[in-house]
């Protein structure tokens, strides 16, 4: 069974500096018309970093949630950016390190019913400790914990960023931890 909707015409609501809404008219594969609200993102870099056995992890306040989180270190794509150098970028910025070679582990889909956000989810290899460079409107701290530690606050809910929770149990399958 064919399963593709084709999009007939885009209508865009808003555009801003991170993200776009539309509402598209398109049609569903049985030739029945719809409509798809789409949010337009340009995606993401993020980076898994551990260094001397240890997780670094980001705790920012995050708006739309109203709350710190941890998390790795992320940041937005820059239109028609590669991920690996958004990654690189933001790794360096957020803590300082700099990595000999950044390996593709997943790209990950958040929330695939409403936007076309990509998140490319990298791993740091062979990092070395620089100066950490944060945007001027970046407030963040950097905290360092065991692998264990860190999977122990994703069982027990502390830590709920998708991006990270794949990392982080990604590397502990791979390191035979869990």
């Amino acid at each position: 069974m064919n399963l593709q909707e084709r999009t007939l015409k885009k209508h865009y609501i808003y555009e801003g500096k991170i993200l776009s809404l539309r509402c598209d008219d398109a049609e569903l594969p049985n030739g029945n018309p719809c409509q798809r609200e789409i949010v337009e993102h340009s995606g993401g870099a993020a980076v898994l970093l551990v260094t001397a056995g240890k997780i670094a992890l980001v705790k920012q306040f995050r708006y739309a949630y109203g709350e710190e989180i941890y998390e790795i270190p992320a940041g937005k794509l820059n239109t028609g950016e590669d991920p690996k150098l958004a990654a690189a970028r933001e790794l360096e910025e957020e803590t300082g390190f700099r990595a000999d070679r950044l390996s593709l582990l997943y790209v990950l889909y958040p929330t695939p019913g409403y936007t076309n956000e990509k998140i490319y989810i990298y791993e740091a290899e062979h990092a070395e400790k620089g100066a950490q460079r944060l945007d001027c409107d970046e407030f963040l701290n950097v905290e360092y914990f065991s692998v264990e530690t860190v999977l122990n606050m994703i069982n027990a809910g502390e830590i709920r960023d998708a991006k990270t929770i794949v990392a982080v149990q990604n590397y502990a399958i791979r390191h035979k931890i869990i």
